[in-house]
């Protein structure tokens, strides 16, 4: 099939990922092209994937960044009409069906009559998204189809949208498989650093479980890092950068226990699943899809979303039988996750 893969436009989709969405789209492009398909991915520039790159948005764009009031207003606009050429470059592209990966709102109503499959990788919370599929009268169209990336998300969404189907996310387990041994006094954790994903609680409840904390990762906001993390940061807290998938398998085995602590409703939370492939077992709070990601096996999931109970679960996600935990982790497999993409862009292209 000849595919047009819209991708989210804020970052590149390049090792190392931003975000779990970029890398979920360089995971489908590389193996939607493994699998003989001819797919374009619309993308910004630096994107490095399996893919012909088709290049919509410059390099040096940053979301927001428009200076003085309004900015993400102004950014909002560009994105806007960046899309709209993109839309127009699809529908003048004899592609025979399009995979819609990005958070943005015109798809939704501007390739409506377009065999398309859009992967809900958000809670039903994007205002300008919500405002499309509440308004009276509006229809998905005739070839849409919506999947979300967890039993938890696609329950919410499927309060908004009259048909959701749930695709699990998936990584390719055979790349997070580092057999080295663990240390039992280290906790890790890997995400964006931002305050929604919580990583002053874990560094309480590391430190209350009396173990030491290595934190990776990008530090995406600034101001949260500098106010509440760094004044935290000592020999027994370590922040070792934001490290690529290379290198990223081996820090994560290095852990006894694998810290999530975001106190948002994760849609799934792909770090998780690399840690447990990796056999380090997942402390986390109950929000979002985490006791759906880490399942019986995977680890343990705090009481509340509190430090003292993620406290609690790190001393005894520590103790798990990290063969079990690999085990567990095979639920989620990227080539799963794509075979089943496929099948219903193939049914969509007829």
């Amino acid at each position: 099939m000849r595919i047009a893969l819209l991708a989210h436009l804020h970052h590149p989709i390049s090792d190392p990922f931003l975000g779990g969405t970029e890398m979920h789209t360089a995971v489908v492009a590389n193996e939607l092209v493994r699998r003989g398909h001819d797919v374009t991915l619309f993308a910004k520039e630096g994107t490095r994937t399996a893919a012909r790159l088709a290049p919509v948005l410059g390099a040096g764009f940053v979301f927001g960044a428009h200076p003085g009031p309004g900015g993400a207003d102004r950014s909002e606009e560009h994105l806007a009409e960046v899309v709209h050429g993109v839309i127009g470059t699809i529908r003048h592209g004899d592609y025979d069906v399009v995979l819609n990966n990005s958070f943005g709102h015109l798809p939704f109503f501007a390739m409506a009559d377009l065999p398309m499959l859009t992967v809900l990788h958000t809670p039903p919370t994007l205002e300008r998204v919500n405002e499309i599929i509440t308004a009276p009268g509006w229809q998905p169209g005739r070839r849409h189809v919506f999947v979300s990336v967890s039993e938890h998300n696609t329950a919410s969404w499927r309060s908004v949208l009259p048909e959701v189907g749930c695709v699990p996310n998936g990584v390719y387990l055979d790349r997070w498989r580092d057999r080295g041994s663990s240390e039992q006094d280290l906790a890790v954790w890997a995400a964006r650093v931002t305050a929604e994903k919580g990583l002053h609680l874990a560094i309480e409840a590391a430190r209350t479980a009396g173990m030491r904390l290595e934190f990776s990762g990008p530090i995406s906001d600034r101001a949260y890092f500098e106010t509440r993390i760094r004044p935290l940061l000592d020999e027994d807290v370590v922040h070792r950068g934001h490290i690529d998938h290379h290198a990223l398998p081996a820090q994560l085995a290095r852990g006894a226990v694998f810290i999530s602590s975001s106190v948002w409703a994760e849609p799934f939370g792909l770090a998780l699943v690399e840690a447990m492939a990796c056999g380090t077992p997942v402390a986390a709070f109950p929000s979002g899809a985490a006791a759906e990601v880490v399942g019986t096996d995977g680890g343990m999931v705090a009481r509340d979303c509190t430090p003292d109970a993620l406290a609690e679960a790190v001393k005894l996600a520590r103790d798990a039988d990290r063969d079990r935990v690999r085990r567990s982790a095979q639920r989620f497999d990227a080539r799963a996750m794509v075979g089943a993409y496929e099948q219903i862009l193939v049914r969509l292209a007829g």
